[in-house]
C-alpha cells in the first residue's frame, strides 16, 4: 500500500533580498529630517520628482526612510517611552556612547538589558520628533538561532526530558510542531 501525503503549503517563500524602506508620517518634513540626519547619521537622497505630496527620503546603514509630511496628524503627546511599543532597532556599536550623546542633546530615553544563557544586550529607546520609537542597541551579541535548531523540553509526562536552549516561545512552538507531527493521520 502506498501512502501520498498531501503538501499543506506548496508555496515557496516570496523573493525578498531585504528590507529597503521604512515610510513614517510626520508633522514636518523638515524637523524629522533633521532627527535623522542629526541623531541617527541618514543621509537626504534624491526623491522622485512626480509625488505630488511633500516628503524626503533619507538613506543610510543599507535601509531607507521615507518620510511623508501629514500636518494633519496629531500632536505627539509626551507619553512614557515603552520598550514593548513598535519600534525601529539598529545595531550600533557604542551603546555607553550612545547614551551619552542622547544626554547631552536633551533627549528623554530608557534603557533595557536582555539577558540569554550569559548573553548581554543592552538597549536604549526614545522617540522621534512625531513619537515613533528608535531601539539602539548592541543585538549582534545574540547569535540568530533558527528555532529548529533549538531542543525543548516538552510538558507532557509522555517525552523524555531534553534539555532546553531556547526561550519558552521557542520551547513552546517547538513542543506544538512536535505534537502536530505525531497527530497526522495516513
Amino acid at each position: 500500500m502506498q501512502v501520498e501525503i498531501e503538501e499543506v503549503n506548496s508555496c515557496e517563500a516570496l523573493p525578498l533580498l531585504s528590507l529597503n524602506h521604512v515610510s513614517l508620517l510626520c508633522r514636518s518634513v523638515w524637523d524629522s529630517m533633521r532627527f535623522y540626519e542629526e541623531v541617527l547619521g541618514f543621509v537626504l537622497i534624491k526623491r522622485p520628482s512626480s509625488f505630488n505630496f511633500n516628503g524626503a527620503w533619507l538613506y543610510n546603514y543599507g535601509i531607507g526612510i521615507h518620510l511623508i509630511e501629514s500636518p494633519a496628524m496629531e500632536d505627539f503627546e509626551l507619553r512614557p517611552i515603552n520598550p514593548k511599543d513598535n519600534h525601529i532597532s539598529f545595531q550600533c556599536t557604542d551603546v555607553g556612547l550612545v547614551k551619552r550623546k542622547l544626554h547631552e542633546m536633551g533627549m528623554r530615553y530608557v534603557t533595557a538589558v536582555v539577558e540569554d544563557n550569559g548573553v548581554k544586550v543592552d538597549q536604549v529607546f526614545f522617540h522621534d520628533p512625531d513619537g515613533y520609537m528608535i531601539e539602539l542597541c548592541n543585538c549582534e551579541n545574540i547569535p540568530i538561532i533558527p528555532v529548529s535548531a533549538c531542543t525543548f523540553k516538552p510538558r507532557s509526562s509522555s517525552f523524555t526530558k531534553a534539555p532546553t536552549s531556547c526561550g519558552f516561545m521557542e520551547t513552546l512552538m517547538m513542543e506544538s510542531l512536535s505534537l502536530d507531527m505525531m497527530n497526522f493521520s495516513f
